[in-house]
């Protein structure tokens, strides 16, 4: 090796075979054996090898990054024609002989341009995503008005025209869709609009409420045509509708009513004219109803205002008449004997009259219903009532006579006495007639009530329970009389004793009045009302009758052949058939 690039025209001054013969010099001045030496040579030759190896790594490294280079460049070479979609390779060198790095070369060129060709189709992508953001955020209500949308993010994965098509065939969906949201907001608008002129509102103030956007300042393309926005002005429609549908049927409601009273009360041609207004559409329909104004809430008021105020003219006229068709009803209650609450009955019809909840003519023919439903009932009545004033009748004139008898100077000739008499002989009469009276009323009483599925009241006492108290309290007086006539028999009978032992004969004495009871007779006896409250002395009679009975127990036998005439007298007014109870 020494001899080589000593020989070695190329290398310069300072050479390995110089530099060894150096060292042999060297050696050999100092005289080193030859083993030294060839260890020496040895370590030499070793650091060459080492030398050698590290180059010959480093230029395997430089290649491998150079093939790794060149493999990257060709995938991505094939990952832009990929996602660019382009499939030829026309412009792309094939070159895959060479060395590394000529094929380098050859490709960088191809790579260059398929980037500025995908910062180009990216950008187009990113314009359009874009455009489809906005329309949507629009359609969505997430965007407001004058907003910018953030940059998309674009799948650089798939870049082809196929795909950049589809995203511009969704923004052509989109932007008709959005035109025709657009024309629905206008279409809402303008109904709303119009239904705000006819109802009379603020129609600035009720559209900008829905969205600020739909005012006249904005333009067209600036308004909201999100799905809330139509979903509110939809809303807003049809409240207004329903609105303008309760205002005109108020209105027809109103006219109508104004209509009546006019009728009613015979209003002029001139004052009906200043409402024309109103009673113009009193036949129309909703659809039709379209002049600015017509049914504003202040019309509506007027209207009211003049129907309360003729309701007032009419009230006082309506209540003249009911309240005379009231005292009709009354009177045919009263001569029915009917009892009835008349205070009650005129407050509910000024409470009806003043609420309005009852219309007039509905009033009137209601209580003409009533009034003829009363004259049957009253005609149905007649009968049974006739026969009740006979029975009261007798009654007073039972009560009449047992006055009479009690009275010690009813036989003195004393001036009307012969009349009193006369009265006597024709009461007694009378009298014996009551208990077949009584039995008659009963029973005719009975089938009434069985027709009508109610009780028979008088004045409202159930007529039955007056009957039935009236026979009671009959039998109770009979039994007074009987025990009172058997302890003036016993009286006699000691007085009989007596002036048979002493000779003398005392003057009788005076029999202890019969007790009086009370029959249904005319309160202060003049005016033939019955005596509504037969029961309240019930109990002191029945009491009383017990202590007659025992009394008479313990009495003497009765002997009924020594009666005086007044005793006599008495015993044909109080021995009365007792009714039956019905």
């Amino acid at each position: 090796m020494a001899v080589t690039d000593a020989h070695n025209p190329l290398v310069g001054e300072t050479t390995c075979g110089s530099l060894l013969q150096k060292l042999q010099e060297i050696w050999d001045e100092v005289g080193e054996n030859d083993e030294e030496r060839d260890k020496m040579l040895l370590q030499l030759e070793q650091d060459c090898l080492d030398v050698y190896k590290r180059k010959v790594e480093q230029a395997a490294k430089s290649r491998a990054l150079l093939l790794q280079a060149l493999s990257d460049a060709k995938l991505e070479l094939s990952s832009l024609l990929s996602a660019l979609g382009d499939k030829s390779s026309t412009g792309i060198p094939d070159k895959s002989s060479g060395t590394i790095k000529e094929q380098l070369a050859a490709i960088a060129p191809a790579l260059d341009q398929l980037w500025k060709q995908k910062e180009e189709r990216v950008k187009d992508f990113s314009d359009v995503q874009s455009q489809i953001q906005k329309i949507c955020g629009e359609i969505a209500g997430s965007l407001n008005l004058n907003d910018q949308v953030g940059t998309p993010s674009v799948d650089e994965s798939d870049l082809t025209l196929k795909k950049l098509d589809e995203y511009h065939a969704q923004l052509q969906e989109l932007q008709k869709e959005k035109s025709d949201r657009l024309q629905k907001v206008l279409e809402f608008v303008s109904s709303v609009h119009d239904l705000c002129a006819v109802l009379g509102m603020d129609f600035f103030s009720t559209v900008t409420e829905v969205h600020p956007s739909l005012n006249d300042s904005t333009g067209v393309q600036s308004k909201s045509i999100s799905n809330d926005t139509l979903s509110r002005l939809a809303k807003t429609v049809i409240a207004l509708k329903e609105d303008k549908k309760q205002r005109l049927q108020k209105l027809q409601e109103l006219a109508s009513q104004l209509i009546d009273l006019w009728n009613l009360m015979d209003t002029p041609e001139e004052e009906r004219e200043l409402f024309d207004h109103v009673t113009c559409n009193i036949s129309a329909s909703v659809d039709e109803v379209t002049v600015p104004g017509a049914l504003a809430l202040d019309l509506i008021e007027q209207a009211e205002v003049e129907v309360d105020r003729l309701d007032q003219l009419k009230s006082s006229r309506m209540k003249e008449i009911a309240f005379k068709k009231q005292s009709e009803l009354e009177e045919i209650f009263a001569r029915a004997h009917i009892e009835i609450d008349p205070e009650a009955a005129r407050e509910k019809i000024m409470a009806m009259i003043d609420s309005g909840d009852v219309e007039p003519a509905e009033l009137l023919a209601d209580m003409d219903n009533q009034i003829a439903k009363a004259k049957d009932e009253s005609l149905s009545r007649k009968d049974i009532l006739d026969k009740v004033e006979k029975w009261m009748s007798a009654c007073e004139e039972e009560s009449w006579l047992e006055d009479y008898n009690r009275d010690e100077n009813r036989y003195n000739a004393s001036r009307g006495a012969h009349l009193n008499l006369k009265r006597a002989e024709r009461a007694r009469i009378l009298v014996n007639k009551i208990p077949a009276l009584v039995e008659t009323l009963v029973a005719k009483t009975r089938a009434w009530e069985e027709d009508h599925g109610m009780s028979f009241t008088y004045d409202g006492v159930p007529l039955l329970a007056m009957l039935d108290e009236y026979a009671m309290l009959r039998q109770e007086r009979e039994e007074e009389k009987r025990r009172m006539r058997d302890q003036k028999k016993y009286q006699e009978l000691q007085h009989s004793e007596q002036e048979a032992i002493f000779g003398s004969k005392p003057s009788p004495a005076r029999p202890v009045s019969a007790k009086k009871v009370a029959g249904p007779r005319a309160n202060g006896g003049a005016n033939g009302t019955p005596n509504r409250r037969l029961s309240l002395n019930q109990n002191g009679a029945r009491s009383t009758t017990k202590d007659a009975k025992r009394e008479n127990r313990l009495s003497a036998p009765v002997n009924y052949v020594s009666m005086s005439k007044e005793d006599a007298a008495s015993h044909v007014s109080g021995t009365d058939p007792i009714p039956a109870s019905p």
